[in-house]
């Protein structure tokens, strides 16, 4: 037996909760999967996982031996990596998930800079506005916006955007734009709904001190995804808000116009989220070195310092 593969086998298994999901993310056969489990568990004597037709869960065995694996694990990753990354390149699969519009409009049409910097990673682009499951999908690493709280992830803040409020021309045609937040219930509204629970996103303003956001009702169009909400836009169908660097292009050309830029809200946070429990291995070292590069030339502090820096939230 392959001890450190059965190993790796069985921590994969415990986080995607099953040996399905697990076999697909290290692209080995199902029966190898639970080979390697149940050779592990031969040789420990010991049952690490209960199994049943939908799922898996731990025993109480396998709980404590899959802490202790995670560090063992990282311990020897950080090991060969220390001694192999100053003569060897990254290589091997990385798997990243990243909403459309960011993934389309930023990361893709720099992509072919990181494959010249890095030949040897094999890149799984996962894009979806979608909130992906981590640990479940077995995906290194996300690209995710707002506030962080959960203490099982660690973060490396990429860059901050900005919004607009914005409409399009023959949206206009013949109505009173606002002039204040709450004018805003008297027009159509784009609004943007999460594709898990199903509720709309409020418009949030601020000037000064001030504060107010408006939660869009039934009289208009909502949209689970960044693309369609920025068509739907220069479509007509109403008033919304929409990043800066994705807005101000259509606002120069004058396809849309901004409403209320004394009216903004606090900027959205992105971040470079991974599990903490795991060590950054040298392909997502790189490619977080690389991303935020990137990402600095949408930053809406351009011209500030923009921290790097990896950080526990919760």
């Amino acid at each position: 037996m392959d001890q450190i593969l059965a190993i790796r086998t069985f921590v994969r298994v415990a986080e995607a909760g099953s040996f399905a999901k697990a076999a697909d993310s290290m692209n080995l056969p199902r029966s190898s999967v639970s080979k390697l489990v149940q050779d592990l568990e031969a040789h420990l004597g010991t049952k690490l996982v209960e199994r049943t037709t939908r799922s898996v869960t731990m025993t109480t065995e396998g709980i404590t031996y899959h802490e202790r694996a995670l560090r063992l694990l990282a311990d020897l990753d950080d090991m060969d990596s220390t001694v192999a990354g100053s003569r060897t390149a990254p290589k091997g699969r990385l798997r990243v998930d990243i909403g459309s519009v960011l993934a389309n409009l930023i990361l893709i049409p720099s992509l072919s800079d990181f494959q010249r910097q890095y030949p040897d990673i094999d890149l799984l682009l996962g894009v979806s506005d979608r909130s992906a499951d981590i640990i479940g999908e077995g995906i290194d690493c996300v690209v995710r916006g707002g506030y962080l709280v959960d203490s099982s992830m660690k973060a490396r803040k990429l860059c901050e955007l900005d919004y607009v409020l914005c409409a399009a021309p023959s949206y206009l045609d013949g109505r009173h734009p606002p002039t204040h937040p709450d004018d805003i219930q008297a027009h159509r509204v784009v609004s943007y709904f999460s594709a898990s629970s199903g509720k709309r996103f409020p418009l949030r303003f601020q000037r000064g001190e001030e504060r107010t956001e408006y939660l869009p009702t039934s009289n208009g169009i909502s949209v689970n995804e960044s693309t369609a909400h920025l068509n739907s836009l220069l479509a007509g169908l109403g008033i919304g808000q929409s990043f800066g660097f994705l807005a101000r292009p259509f606002i120069e050309d004058g396809s849309l116009v901004e409403l209320l830029p004394a009216w903004k809200p606090e900027n959205h946070e992105l971040h470079l989220v991974y599990p903490a429990d795991r060590f950054p291995n040298p392909r997502l070292r790189a490619f977080a070195d690389w991303a935020t590069k990137v990402f600095e030339r949408v930053d809406a502090r351009r011209g500030e310092p923009v921290s790097d820096t990896i950080h526990v939230n919760g």
